[in-house]
């Protein structure tokens, strides 16, 4: 820590050194002044045309690249991250901001509705009515730990946000300030180039969660972002709830994201499948809000062979090093309970760390009985570990699914005959979970327009919704009915001659034609 007690700075921690660089701990005056900028600037932001709009996100995206280098470096430094996965990172935060990007140029996303008027009804006239969504306001933005880039300064809740015409509060995440800030010079650099209000984004910094609850209490803000525990998330969805006026929280708090193998894919491919668990189990260390964290299987011959290769698998993989110091001690936290739990086996366990800095990746087994006893062991433990339940019947494993809370992700391993005989599972799952996958594994989200990342409490506070893909720009608005207006005070997209010629549903049928 500085000497300074206004001021922080970052730890590497792949060697608990303090890296260059004083970041402030914004104070309820720093927050006040972003808010209360965010406000002004909305009510020129929200009303920018969709290709100036479009062109700010690319030119964000531009700025981004321009850092070269020296972000990854830093961000390197700051996480502990390998830099190619960083640079992939890197690219995958451009592309999305160039995904809303056409999606703001394009426009039909506004959902624009025209019922037109029929003044010769009987026994009553109808009215013209219109419809379209509207920015809310001002949103606030929590920076993920794990995801430094993609999910952070200029990630996915930033992204889609500003397509939607709100300006972005940013909380940036204690664990790389540096890296936040680089990123946070790129859109200003952007703002400025575009002509924008400053106020189109600001950031506060701080290891306090003071900074996050204030944020979330200001009367200027109108929804929150959030990616992190559940802890976290449910401490801002009730200060959210909390206020004269509640606002919107978009939680995404994480799930042990359900595995079931069933039989046949078992005979078929066990030593494969153990080897796809045990590389998706420790892909980033574990550090994945769509890990595998728990798994369901029928007990057969073919399953001792699953794991043995699984135990093997795990049993060869080299210690490594957590985001923070306080992310792995809540692993191994999490790990000491498992360990005294009598009812569960350790399958697996990775090689030990020659010091206190790493973790090693863990697989404990036990039986549908106590896990269906136990509701703790349905909870996540984020980090390289999983646990394995043992079914006897395919009836345990369907009660086991209809036990389940929500979820990010459940994965189904079978065969075509599989398949058939448990389709009641698929019906079982999508209640219980955003995104079901069939022969493939959870960690990797794809941003694309018909991504969900989302689900069913306490994987989020907002199941309606999505945090990736396109369809996230539709958590920062609000429909908006015109009754009546003459054509001069309508917004261009409901207007008769269609002039940014989107697709539009008048009278129940969609066309781009003018009315």
């Amino acid at each position: 820590m500085s000497s300074e007690k206004n001021y922080y700075q970052a730890i590497n921690p792949a060697t608990g050194e303090t890296l260059r660089g004083e970041f402030k701990n914004s104070t309820d005056q720093d927050v006040d002044i972003a808010a209360k900028n965010a406000a002004s600037a909305f009510q020129t932001y929200r009303k920018i045309d969709n290709e100036t709009k479009a062109k700010f996100l690319e030119q964000i995206a531009i700025e981004i690249n321009a850092l070269g280098d020296a972000l990854l470096e830093r961000c390197h430094l700051e996480t502990a991250l390998p830099l190619g996965r960083l640079t992939g990172e890197r690219g995958r935060t451009m592309n999305q901001l160039k995904l809303f990007a056409n999606v703001v140029r394009e426009g039909s996303w506004v959902d624009a509705r025209i019922d037109l008027a029929q003044p010769k009804r009987e026994p009553l006239p109808k009215s013209d009515i219109r419809h379209m969504s509207i920015p809310l306001g001002p949103v606030a933005v929590f920076g993920a730990s794990n995801f430094p880039l993609a999910f952070s300064t200029a990630g996915g809740d930033t992204a889609s946000a500003l397509a939607a015409g709100c300006p972005v509060v940013y909380k940036g995440h204690p664990a790389h300030p540096g890296t936040t800030e680089m990123i946070y010079g790129a859109i200003q650099n952007a703002i400025k180039k575009m002509g924008l209000p400053e106020g189109v984004f600001s950031l506060v910094q701080g290891t306090s969660i003071k900074v996050g609850e204030h944020l979330v209490k200001h009367e200027d803000i109108k929804a929150v972002g959030f990616t992190g525990s559940y802890n976290g998330g449910m401490a801002i969805f009730n200060y959210a709830n909390s206020r004269p006026v509640p606002i919107p929280v978009f939680s995404e708090m994480g799930s042990t994201n359900p595995m079931f193998i069933l039989p046949g894919a078992l005979e078929e491919k066990a030593e494969q499948l153990a080897q796809g668990y045990a590389n998706s189990l420790n892909m980033g260390v574990g550090q994945f809000c769509t890990n595998p964290g728990l798994s369901f299987f029928s007990k057969s011959e073919n399953s001792e062979v699953f794991m043995k290769e699984l135990s093997e698998q795990i049993n060869s993989t080299e210690p490594a090093i957590m985001l923070t110091s306080g992310i792995q001690s809540a692993y191994n936290s999490g790990l000491e309970e498992f360990a005294k739990n009598e009812k569960l086996s350790l399958l697996g366990e990775g090689k030990k760390p020659s010091d206190q800095i790493g973790v090693k990746s863990k697989v404990f087994k036990t039986t549908i009985d106590a896990f269906l006893q136990n509701n703790k062991l349905s909870e996540e433990n984020f980090g390289p570990s999983s646990l394995l339940v043992e079914a006897s019947t395919k009836e345990e494993i369907l009660k086991a699914a209809r036990e389940l809370d929500g979820h990010l992700t459940a994965t189904v391993h079978g065969t075509d005959e599989d398949l058939k005989e448990y389709a009641e599972l698929f019906e079982i799952l999508e209640q219980k979970v955003g995104r079901v996958l069939v022969n493939g594994y959870p960690t990797g989200v794809e941003v694309c327009h018909s991504m969900v990342h989302g689900g069913p409490f306490p994987a989020t506070t907002a199941p309606s919704s999505t945090s990736v893909g396109t369809n996230a720009i539709k958590r920062f608005v609000r429909p908006v009915c015109y009754q009546d207006y003459p054509q001069n005070l309508l917004p261009d997209v409901l207007k008769n001659n269609n002039p940014l010629d989107v697709w539009r549903l008048v009278d129940g049928e969609f066309t781009k034609k003018t009315i």
